[in-house]
C-alpha cells in the first residue's frame, strides 16, 4: 500500500482527505489521555461534512490534525495525495496558509482593524501586493455581502456580520478545505440561519469542501453527511435521509 490507504490511490477519485489509523494520546502511564483510538476517515472534494459528539469525544482533536495544528502519534494522514506526517514543521505551515481556511466561533478578528484589513491578512502572509491583496480582500467581502462594510471595525458589526468577514478572510486564499468549529455557536437564530445558507452556497457554487464541528443538529442538517464521534471513535455516520449506520 506504500502507506497510502486504498480508498486514496490517487488525486483521480475525488479524494481531498484520507485518514488511515489515526490514533492521538496524551500524556503518559495513568495520565495517558487516548483522544483519538484509530480514526479511518475519507472526505471527498465538494463535501460538506458535519462532525458532532459531546466534549472529549475526539471531534475537535480530529479538527486540529485536519487543520495541521496537531499532529498524530500514529496513521496516515494523506491531503491530496501528500502524506503530511512526512512533512516539516515549515511544511505543515505552508499547508495551512495555502490550502486551508480557517472560521472559528469567536471569529478571531483583529479588533483594530477594519473589515477590509481582517480580510487581507492571510494575503499579508502569502506576500501579495498591497493592491492585488486589496482587489481580492474586496471581492470576499462582495461574496458575503459586505463590502459597504469594509472600512468598519469588527466592534461597529452585529455578530452575524463578524462572522461574514472571518468567512471571507478564510475564503480569500480560495481553499481546498474549509474547517468551521462551531461557526454558529455565538449567533442567534436568524443570523446562523445565514451562516449557514452562506457556507452552503460556497459549497454548492464553487464546490469548496467544507469541515463543520456543531454541537447543533439543525445545522448539522445542511452537511452531506454527519459523523458522530464518541470516545475518541467514529460513533455513527449519516447521509442527508439516511438512517444512522
Amino acid at each position: 500500500m506504500n502507506g497510502r490507504p486504498d480508498a486514496a490511490a490517487d488525486a483521480w477519485n475525488g479524494v481531498l482527505v484520507a485518514f488511515s489509523g489515526i490514533v492521538k494520546t496524551y500524556g503518559m502511564g495513568d495520565a495517558t489521555v487516548h483522544a483519538l483510538r484509530g480514526i479511518d476517515l475519507v472526505i471527498r472534494r465538494g463535501e460538506f461534512l458535519a462532525v458532532m459528539g459531546p466534549s472529549g469525544s475526539g471531534k475537535s482533536t480530529c479538527m486540529n490534525i485536519l487543520g495541521c495544528l496537531d499532529t498524530p502519534t500514529s496513521g496516515t494522514y494523506l491531503f491530496q495525495g501528500i502524506d503530511v506526517g512526512a512533512l516539516s514543521r515549515e511544511g505543515r505551515a505552508l499547508l495551512r496558509r495555502h490550502r486551508l481556511g480557517f472560521v472559528f466561533q469567536g471569529f478571531n478578528l483583529l479588533n483594530q482593524s477594519s473589515a477590509l484589513e481582517n480580510v487581507e491578512l492571510p494575503l499579508i502572509y502569502r506576500g501579495l501586493q498591497p493592491r492585488e491583496r486589496r482587489r481580492k480582500a474586496r471581492e470576499a467581502l462582495e461574496a458575503v455581502g459586505l463590502l459597504d462594510r469594509q472600512s468598519h471595525t469588527p466592534g461597529e458589526l452585529s455578530g452575524g456580520q463578524q462572522q461574514r468577514v472571518a468567512i471571507a478572510r478564510a475564503m480569500v486564499i480560495e481553499p481546498a478545505l474549509l474547517l468551521a468549529d462551531e461557526p454558529t455557536g455565538n449567533l442567534d437564530s436568524g443570523s446562523s440561519r445565514e451562516i449557514m445558507e452562506l457556507l452552503t452556497a460556497f459549497n454548492e457554487d464553487r464546490g469548496i469542501t467544507i469541515v463543520m464541528v456543531t454541537h447543533d443538529g439543525n445545522m448539522a442538517a445542511y452537511a452531506n453527511r454527519t459523523i458522530h464521534f464518541l470516545d475518541g471513535r467514529i460513533d455513527s455516520e449519516v447521509q442527508n435521509g439516511d438512517e444512522p449506520t
